[in-house]
């Protein structure tokens, strides 16, 4: 299986203003998700990292990673998203000649991984998916403590139930944004909000970690530490 390892790193992020070049520990975030597709990669896989950033362009340059090209304007505004930036990779490739059989999609904003989570992921991408993907377990509960507001303003559950306590409502998961390995087939037939046929592999909290806030940073930061 060829596996196009993704990572989409676009500029002008306004939780978190620089927050793909900014150091964690010892080195910048993005290089947290390149060190680990790099040493994931097979014969036949391609790294591509998809960028209109000219600080994460500038640290590719000094890592010696090939930029096959710098994203499109229109792939990077505030309304793009992720489904187009990966089907621009993908269509760049096959212009020149090189196909793929499943894409990973890995969030630069998410810099825990253990190779546990990555052979799971990829042991669980059977013939009959579309996608595996990374989640958490999340204490939301849409059957307990998720709300919608109605046509009249009251609040009423996102999942009617009569369950009295959230422990005996069904489990439910959170797409922690750490991996989404991703069958090409599929993905030229539809978006991934159409995708029917998902798997899930499940990472701790302490994995789970995706970056969007100077809270979530701190707590990146803790966590990096006490491991």
């Amino acid at each position: 299986m060829n596996i196009l390892y993704l990572i989409p790193a676009r500029a002008g992020s306004k939780g978190l203003p620089g927050k793909n070049i900014k150091v964690l520990g010892d080195k910048p975030l993005i290089l947290y998700s390149i060190e680990f597709a790099i040493k994931n990669m097979k014969y036949g896989d391609e790294l591509c990292i998809s960028t209109n950033d000219e600080g994460v362009l500038d640290i590719l340059r000094k890592q010696g990673i090939k930029v096959p090209f710098k994203r499109p304007d229109v792939l990077a505004s505030d309304t793009a998203n992720s489904y187009d930036v990966i089907m621009h990779a993908l269509e760049y490739y096959e212009q020149n000649n090189q196909y793929f059989d499943a894409v990973m999609l890995l969030q630069p904003t998410s810099p825990f991984r253990s190779q546990d989570d990555v052979d799971s992921i990829i042991k669980m991408f059977i013939e009959d998916v579309d996608m595996v993907v990374s989640v958490k377990n999340t204490k939301e509960n849409p059957y307990f403590t998720l709300f919608e507001e109605n046509e009249f303003g009251f609040l009423t559950k996102s999942k009617e139930s009569d369950f009295q306590r959230r422990q005996d409502c069904p489990e439910v998961f959170a797409f922690n944004g750490s991996m989404y390995l991703m069958k090409v087939d599929t993905l030229k037939k539809t978006p991934i909000s159409g995708f029917k046929k998902i798997k899930k592999i499940i990472m701790p909290e302490e994995r789970s970690v995706d970056i969007d806030t100077m809270a979530d940073w701190v707590m990146a930061e803790f966590y990096l530490n006490k491991q």
